[in-house]
Parts: C-alpha cells; sequence; structure tokens
C-alpha cells in the first residue's frame, strides 16, 4: 500500500511540473499550485515550506533592475556589451558567455542576457558563424552566473548556511566566481572544438536564407542614452558593491559588525529596494512605467513559477525526507560528487537554483550529520553548488526560448526529442568543469 501511495505521489509530483512545463511562463507557478492541492487534499501529504526569502529576495532584485532599466541603465549596459562583442566579432563563442555570465553576475537574474541575443546573432552570422554556439554558450554561462552572484537569491542561501560551518562570504564567493567563469570558458573551448561553427553549411539555415527570412547582419542597438541611464547604472553597482562590504562585515569570520541586528537578507532586500527608490527619484523615473518593463515582467513570473514550483518540491521532498536522507547519505559517502547529481536533477524539475539549494542543502546537512562542531563535509555542498545550474535541461526555460525564438538563421533549434537541442551539451560541460574545478581549488581554501 504505501508503494503505491508513493507511485501516486510521484506520477502527481512530476505530472505537475510537466503539466506547467507544456503550458509554459507563469503557468509552471499554477501547476505547482494545483499539485500541491492534489498532495494534500487527495493524497495526504502535508503541504511544505513556502520559500519566501528566496522570493522576496528575486523580488526585490527584479525592482531595482526595472528601475534601472526604466532609466535606460540596462540599455547602457548592453550597448556596451554589444561594443565590446563587435569589435572582436572572431571571439563571439568566448565573448558571448563572458558578458552573460558578468551581466548576470552584476544583476543577480540571467533574464539580463535577453537584450544581448539579437547583438550575438547578428555578430555571428557576419562571421559566417552558427549563432547556435555563441546563443547557447551564453544561455548556460547566464544560468550558472547565478551561482556567483553576491546578489542571487542562491547565493545568499547558500552562503548563509555555509557560514554556520566556518566559510566566510568573501572566500565563498571567490571560489564561486573563480569556478563558474573558468567551468563556462573551458566549455566554449570545447564546443568550438567539437561542434561545426560553419553557418553556411547548416541545410536549415540555406532553405530561411532562399525564403528571404534571415536579416542582413548589421547594427541592432542604435538608440541614444537616456539622461539618467549612467546615473541609474551607478546605483545600482553601489547597491551591489553595498550587499558584498555588508554581507563580508557580518561575517562569522570577519565580525565588523557585531551585534548583527540587521541579518544578511533583510540587508540585501533594503539595500535593492533603497537602490531603486534612488534611481526612481534621482533618475526622475515614473513609478507606473516600472511596470511595463520585460525585466519586471519575466522577473514577476518567475516569482510565481519559485513559489509553485518550490512549494511542489518542498511539498513532496518533506514527505519523505527519511527515505531520501539515508539514500543521500549512502551515495554521497561512498560518493561526493553524487551531490552534484542530486542538484543537478533537482534543478532540472524545480526551476530555481535558489529553490532547488533550499530543497536539498538541508537533508544532506542532516543526511551526513554536518554541523558547527564537525563541518568536515561541508566542502562538498561549496564544491558542487554550481550543478543547481541544470535550468536548460528541458528546452522550455524563458531564456532557451528566446535564444531559439531570436535566431533568425535557424540554427538554434530544437530537435523531436526532449533533449537534442544545442543548450544540453555546453550545460553538462559547464556544469561538470565547474564542479571538478570546485573539489580542486576548495581543499585550497578550507
Amino acid at each position: 500500500m504505501e508503494t503505491l501511495m508513493l507511485i501516486a505521489q510521484l506520477v502527481v509530483f512530476l505530472g505537475a511540473i510537466f503539466l506547467g512545463i507544456r503550458l509554459g511562463g507563469i503557468a509552471i507557478g499554477y501547476a505547482g499550485g494545483l499539485g500541491v492541492v492534489v498532495l494534500g487534499l487527495v493524497l495526504g501529504m502535508k503541504p511544505g515550506s513556502i520559500p519566501w526569502d528566496v522570493i522576496l529576495i528575486i523580488a526585490a532584485a527584479i525592482a531595482a533592475i526595472s528601475a534601472m532599466q526604466q532609466a535606460g541603465g540596462l540599455d547602457y549596459m548592453v550597448r556596451i556589451t554589444e561594443k565590446i562583442l563587435r569589435a572582436n566579432p572572431k571571439f563571439i563563442n568566448y565573448l558571448a558567455p563572458a558578458c552573460g555570465w558578468l551581466l548576470t553576475i552584476l544583476a543577480g537574474t540571467g533574464n539580463a542576457v535577453f537584450s544581448l541575443m539579437p547583438v550575438v546573432v547578428d555578430v555571428a552570422k557576419s562571421q559566417n558563424i552558427k549563432p547556435s554556439a555563441p546563443l547557447s554558450l551564453m544561455v548556460v554561462s547566464s544560468q550558472i552566473g547565478i551561482t556567483a552572484s553576491p546578489v542571487s537569491a542562491a547565493v545568499v542561501y547558500m552562503s548563509g548556511v555555509l557560514e554556520e560551518f566556518g566559510w566566510n562570504y568573501p572566500t565563498l564567493i571567490l571560489i564561486w566566481i573563480v569556478t563558474t567563469f573558468i567551468g563556462c570558458m573551458a566549455t566554449a573551448f570545447i564546443v568550438g572544438l567539437i561542434t561545426n561553427l560553419d553557418l553556411s553549411k547548416d541545410k536549415v539555415y540555406q532553405e530561411r536564407l532562399k525564403a528571404g527570412l534571415v536579416k542582413d547582419s548589421g547594427e541592432v542597438l542604435n538608440s541614444v542614452d537616456k539622461p539618467g541611464a549612467k546615473i541609474s547604472v551607478a546605483i545600482f553597482l553601489i547597491a551591489v558593491l553595498c550587499v558584498v562590504l555588508y554581507a563580508t562585515a557580518i561575517s562569522n569570520n570577519v565580525k565588523l559588525i557585531d551585534p548583527v541586528i540587521v541579518k544578511r537578507d533583510e540587508a540585501i532586500m533594503s539595500f535593492l529596494l533603497t537602490a531603486a527608490c534612488l534611481i526612481t527619484l534621482i533618475c526622475k523615473v515614473k513609478p507606473a512605467s516600472i511596470l511595463e518593463t520585460s525585466v519586471f515582467k519575466s522577473g514577476m513570473t518567475a516569482c510565481v513559477c519559485v513559489f509553485g514550483v518550490a512549494w511542489l518540491g518542498n511539498t513532496f521532498v518533506a514527505g519523505h525526507q527519511e527515505e531520501i536522507k539515508s539514500m543521500a547519505a549512502n551515495w554521497v559517502q561512498q560518493i561526493p560528487a553524487l551531490l552534484a547529481v542530486a542538484f543537478f536533477f533537482a534543478s532540472m524539475l524545480l526551476y530555481s537554483q535558489a529553490a532547488t539549494a533550499k530543497a536539498i542543502t538541508p537533508i544532506i546537512i542532516t543526511a551526513l550529520g554536518i554541523s558547527a562542531t564537525q563541518p568536515g563535509d561541508s566542502y562538498m555542498l561549496v564544491a558542487c553548488f554550481a550543478a543547481v545550474s541544470a535550468l536548460f535541461v528541458l528546452p522550455t526555460y524563458p531564456t532557451l526560448l528566446g535564444a531559439v525564438q531570436m535566431d533568425d538563421t535557424g540554427s538554434t533549434r530544437i530537435g523531436n526529442y526532449i533533449f537534442n537541442h544545442p543548450f544540453f551539451i555546453p550545460g553538462i560541460l559547464a556544469i561538470a568543469i565547474s564542479v571538478a574545478l570546485g573539489f580542486v581549488l576548495v581543499p585550497i581554501f578550507a
């Protein structure tokens, strides 16, 4: 009977996720709520915890970035990036992921790469390079970059957990920045070796070219900076710097501020909301217009998706916590790198780096008996953190779909099978390399 109940609960859990994926967009969150209803009212599972801290940090970041976008700051950052890409077109396979990674590090959201996609396609075409290569590398790098961004909800959560085991914030940020950047660049090198980058030999491209569906390469972004563009970027970057400095100052290993009155999560949210307020005030942004920005719409969609899917995931995980703990302990104790596999598959289904970290990390900590007095195995969490970025596996994530839609050459396309798309191999490579580097670097900093 218990086995049948487990199967039924698993079917509902996976069914709700795939229903959401099929519907797409914000409906992924809606389907998560539906799954909680069925699991709770029909199958008798107690609803899990809602990750309010993750949702609120995402909302605060989106509030600040949306204000900056409306002030013209995001376009200004994109234009700087465009100049870099156009000045060095032959290195597009390296510059595209590097720029996507850096924008994500600064903004705390991978959605920043949407504005770069037309530029990447344009530059790639001008060099007879399939846009699928730089686009897929950029999308994957933007997802992995979340695990190294000081203002991302995932980093805020994981660093807070790890500090209890003696890890200090600056060291964690340094490890994750180094491992993810090298991982993304090494992946770009490997993709260049194993991929036929010759655009002219792509059959779909030739068909679209004959049909007149491919635009000539040329300048994509020619607009003039708004008056408050540079000021808004400066305000936002100062806020990010304040987040890093404050988080370092209250770190257990530094303790420049002691006692801590304003905790890390509250400080990050308040800094970001303050930045949004200052941008709105100084750059004379109309508050109502912020709600119409693409970043605000996609960001609020992300909040709802995390709300529904993470709640569903926490409900299922909490209901089978003991079994998962036992299995995780056996696997990870034998082969530490299997923690990365657990992170990988969980993020593939939960659609959020932060939600994945919050769902899996407590189980691993309990299963391995990690504590402040016995922090030994906590190094696994540090090394494997990048693996929570497997949002590229199912071809339904917004930035992935955006790349497919913006490539008018047709080289960035999803095949007849679920996993045969150009993001799959680069994503696996980038995560594998980042995690492997993590196991190399962590003992040095431990």
